[in-house]
């Protein structure tokens, strides 16, 4: 016993001090319970001590020697800032996850070779530990290629400067870059004591990414250079298992695992292996010139069911936290610069209601199976044509039930276990004792959250003091803007010149979305008079602007063209003078691509021939010209979106040129006050990038919307696709972008765009990201709320005798209930901020909710008649639906 206090002091979770007046038999059992069993950080629980031995077998992992079935989230620390990891981190936690899951990204923590980057939002060991102190594991998918709509999928473009380089074969160049880079990480990772094996949370660790959905290309190369993967991560010595992602042939030493909508019909390669879900996309990602996607939980919830229902062990969402890809770190091409993918925490870090909270609600119910989860294979029992039951039980005391109805269509009535159970379509029912439904997936009892953002003008800075003491604006005076022409074409002596093309990226380094490709041409006096001249770009990608003599004549991009390919052809109409014209092409890239066979050499830029056709003086083609390469713009190259660089230009004040290709434009503003997420709308702006004090918050490119078409009501019922569920059409494909209050001063803040095309600055407004109401409806016939708690004889949660529905109320973290706006109980109708009283109503039920709720950050209510001192319709059910503000604000 003694030991187990002794590890229990030192371990890496800590130790409660003893309550007072405890006996010490009291005292000896949960010592025993916590350190062989859980350790009580929430309602879900967490192990630990100095070093976790993690092994596995055909149920599950298995954590110093207890199976385990685990909840899993994605959070990539680069898509958030430092001062966001820990309140993520937190209310992924309180959602009710085991394990954080993140992609480790080689491009940005080796920017150049040999040179390595840890810092801010790349300080990959803080990020672990922060996940340690919050009593949860990690699961580190090191890769190093990451896919992850993550520019150039995460490798460093640097490699492309290796002699006889190709990714992800047999290639030994390849192969001894990437293994330093992976033991670079497991050796940091080692250095502070990160892995399970030495006290740290990380249990799990992933090498390559789903390679076995591309690799049939590269032949026995292919195989050879997994294998060769495989033993060389193995061979590191973590002291936890490997995993390999869709990589049905991977090594019996190394766990296969799935990705995907669904994962319930998906086995791994071995009766040893457990069966695992590396990425359940909760949504998807959006692309510039499409609707919004998004997917609805009780699908989600559905698939999380059905997996755990047919032998899954561990599940993680992909996303939880989707984020923002600030900089140039976006992938595809085209993936947006907001990386939101309908998370169930949103871009700015607010909690999605009803997504979160059905979640949550839904790993409560799986915990209380653990036991009869891990115990062995289920039972399956058809209850009709598309209705099933699968049961785990050791035949007395543990058993758990899922009743699966798959009809799309239709609800069914079952019988199991001689009751009879209602089963919405499309659902999944859980009983852990294998009678009570807890939960259905398709009724949805969590509270329902209203969040906007809310316009607030760009003030001109002005230094007052608010009520904390700090520097803040409240002046209504108009914000300047000034601007800087950029130059076309050519604008220093570092240029490249050829008799043909350049390949762009390898041109550029990818250290800049933009190359100039610059050559001239002449024109006679027919050719000027001539209005049928065009410029024809057999291959190009991603966006071409074209100038003629320094005047935009049009831009053009793949998404317009409609193409599938990744490379499309462009005409211009072109107006050519009498003499010497010169022509200047600006080809910007828009995140290179990271996903697909051979991507390395896929390539950016123009990629084929130039021709002038249409002229009187007959076609010419300028491929084999003499072409000038400028890389880059010279505002990046002097740095003038930073508070440094800005000075070394002379802007221009006065009247502000709108619609104005090639400008820079700045201001300053003063931050919003309070601390809910803030963003730019720049909803008036045309393509180009935006900085906030010298920070990139990506790329902007508002003048692209999504098809009118392909928006409609969305069922969730069915199987779920990326197209299937899609808002916004017609609109802008993204027109907020998120300023981390972390890059803000409290005035004086320096925002910079560079507008390729042309937009109007004027109309660029703050937006705050805060909720407008917290709402709940919840009736008599939902499964009562799932409360547990723990059982210190075995250690397992279980279920509390609770009989009646409950209404809860939940505030984040700093707000509490401030005003109730509605509160009905009887049979209330409508939805969040549109709920109405129906023709049952009992008279107290305002009065009741407000003295249970306001002041609180949490509330909750039973759905009794006795508590509203009356039945207001006896004999028939009845809800609770309540409206309510929380607030920061003191409540009195």
């Amino acid at each position: 016993m003694s030991t187990f206090v002794g590890d229990c002091q030192g371990g890496r979770f800590g130790w409660p001090r003893m309550v007072k007046g405890m006996s010490n038999r009291c005292f000896l059992l949960i010592v025993l319970i916590l350190c062989t069993t859980i350790r009580e950080d929430n309602e879900f629980g967490i192990f630990g001590t100095n070093a976790d031995t993690v092994t596995y077998d055909h149920r599950a992992l298995i954590i110093n020697g207890q199976r385990r079935i685990l909840i899993s989230a994605s959070l990539h620390y680069p898509r958030a800032t430092p001062e966001m990891w820990p309140d993520l981190i937190s209310k992924a936690k309180d959602g009710g996850v085991d394990v954080i899951e993140t992609y480790v990204f080689w491009n940005v923590h080796e920017p150049a070779q040999g040179n390595y980057n840890f810092k801010g939002r790349y300080d990959l060991s803080t990020f672990v530990k922060l996940v340690q102190q919050a009593g949860l594991y990690v699961n580190l998918r090191i890769g190093p290629y990451a896919c992850a709509e993550w520019s150039f999928g995460g490798f460093p473009v640097w490699l492309l400067e290796i002699p006889n380089m190709h990714f992800r074969t047999d290639n030994e160049a390849f192969k001894t870059q990437m293994q330093g880079f992976v033991t670079k990480i497991v050796n940091l990772m080692k250095d502070q004591q990160l892995f399970a094996s030495q006290g740290g949370p990380i249990i799990l660790a992933q090498i390559e990414n789903e390679y076995g959905n591309i690799y049939a290309p590269y032949g026995s190369a292919g195989i050879s250079y997994m294998r060769w993967a495989a033993s060389m991560a193995q061979a590191l010595n973590t002291g936890v298992p490997w995993i390999m992602c869709q990589q049905s042939d991977a090594p019996s030493y190394i766990i296969n695992t799935c990705n995907g909508f669904y994962c319930d019909g998906w086995s791994p390669n071995s009766y040893d292996k457990p069966k695992m879900w590396t990425e359940d996309w909760s949504g998807w990602f959006q692309k510039w010139g499409e609707a919004v996607p998004s997917r609805p939980v009780e699908d989600v919830a559905f698939a999380v069911a059905r997996f755990f229902e047919r032998g899954g062990t561990f599940q993680n969402y992909y996303m939880y936290f989707g984020g923002t890809n600030f900089g140039r770190t976006s992938g595809g091409p085209y993936v947006t610069t907001s990386y939101d993918y309908d998370a169930p925490v949103d871009e700015y870090g607010k909690l999605r209601q009803q997504k979160w909270g059905h979640l949550r609600d839904l790993h409560k119910a799986l915990k209380l199976c653990e036991t009869a989860l891990t115990f062995g294979d289920p039972q399956y029992i058809s209850l009709g044509s598309l209705q099933e039951a699968h049961v785990y039980s050791n035949g007395s005391s543990i058993c758990a039930a899922f009743l699966a109805n798959t009809d799309s269509g239709a609800s069914a009535t079952v019988t199991y276990n001689g009751q009879t159970y209602e089963l919405p379509a499309w659902s999944v029912s859980i009983l852990p004792g294998c009678k009570q439904v807890v939960y259905n997936t398709a009724k949805v009892n969590a509270q329902t959250s209203v969040v906007t953002m809310t316009h607030q003008d760009i003030a001109a800075p002005s230094k007052i003091l608010n009520s904390k003491g700090r520097q803040y604006e409240k002046s209504t005076s108009s914000v300047e803007w000034q601007y800087y022409l950029e130059p076309v074409g050519v604008w220093s002596n570092t240029t490249i010149e050829s008799n043909g093309l350049l390949e762009q990226i390898s041109t550029t380094k990818d250290q800049t979305d933009y190359l100039w490709y610059t050559t001239s041409v002449q024109g006679n006096q027919a050719d000027s008079m001539s209005a049928q001249g065009k410029l024809f770009i057999e291959s190009m990608r991603d966006v071409m602007h074209i100038f003629i003599n320094g005047v935009l004549a049009g831009s053009a991009n793949t998404i317009a063209s409609g193409a599938n390919e990744l490379y499309s052809a462009a005409t211009q109409a072109v107006k050519l003078n009498s003499g010497t014209n010169k022509i200047a092409i600006l080809s910007a890239t828009v995140g290179l691509q990271n996903y697909g066979a051979y991507f390395e050499t896929w390539g950016a830029g123009i990629n084929g021939s130039v021709l002038l056709q249409g002229l009187p003086s007959g076609t010419q083609d300028i491929t084999k010209n003499q072409w000038v390469h400028q890389v880059g713009l010279q505002g990046e190259a002097l740095s003038i979106y930073s508070t440094q660089g800005t000075q070394s230009v002379n802007w221009v004040s006065g009247s502000l040129p709108q619609n104005q290709p090639l400008t820079w434009y700045k201001t300053e503003f003063d931050a919003p006050e309070g601390d809910d997420p803030v963003a730019l709308d720049l909803g008036t702006m045309g393509k180009g990038q935006v900085w906030v004090n010298g920070e990139s918050l990506g790329r902007y490119w508002s003048s692209i919307s999504a098809n009118q078409s392909g928006c409609s009501t969305c069922d969730y019922r069915g199987a779920y696709s990326a197209s299937k569920c899609r808002t916004g059409c017609g609109q802008p494909s993204q027109r907020w972008y998120h300023v981390p209050r972390a890059w803000l001063n409290p005035t004086e803040n320096l925002l910079v765009l560079f507008e390729e095309i042309g937009g109007d600055p004027s109309g660029i407004s703050l937006g705050i990201r805060s909720y407008v109401s917290v709402c709940s409806h919840v009736t008599q016939t939902h499964p009562p709320p799932i409360f547990t708690r723990l059982d210190l004889t075995t250690g397992n949660r279980v279920l509390s005798n609770v009989t009646t529905a409950q209404l809860q109320l939940d505030c984040e973290p700093g707000y509490k209930v401030s005003s109730i706006t509605f509160a009905s109980y009887g049979t209330p109708k409508g939805t969040c901020a549109s709920f109405q009283e129906g023709k049952c109503h009992a008279k107290s039920s305002l009065s009741v909710v407000v003295q249970e709720c306001i002041g609180h950050q949490h509330c909750s209510l039973p759905l009794s008649s006795k508590k509203f001192g009356e039945d207001p319709c006896p004999g028939i059910f009845k809800s609770l639906a309540v409206e309510a503000v929380c607030s920061t604000a003191v409540i009195h």
